[in-house]
């Protein structure tokens, strides 16, 4: 389930000045039975674990494991779910 406002964002950019007019691609990848709450940003190259939640308003940097829940800036682990 993704909520209003979530932003996906699978693009970058360099960060050296040569190349900063480019952009990289990225991927994300969501695992089944997922819930992602309002205004969460998902950024590039993250997986969000199975049957975890990614609370409202959080931005997340780095892999969820299944069966947690996040939330913050940047989004850390809550708690797990049982």
């Amino acid at each position: 389930m993704i909520a209003p406002k979530v932003n996906l964002s699978s693009e970058s950019h360099p960060i050296s000045i040569e190349s900063r007019k480019t952009l990289t691609a990225g991927h994300i990848h969501i695992k089944q039975n997922v819930w992602i709450g309002a205004n969460a940003t998902i950024l590039p190259s993250v997986k969000i674990g199975e049957n975890s939640v990614v609370a409202a308003g959080s931005v997340v940097s780095k892999d969820v494991p299944d069966n947690c829940v996040v939330g913050g800036i940047p989004a850390k682990i809550i708690k797990t779910i049982t």
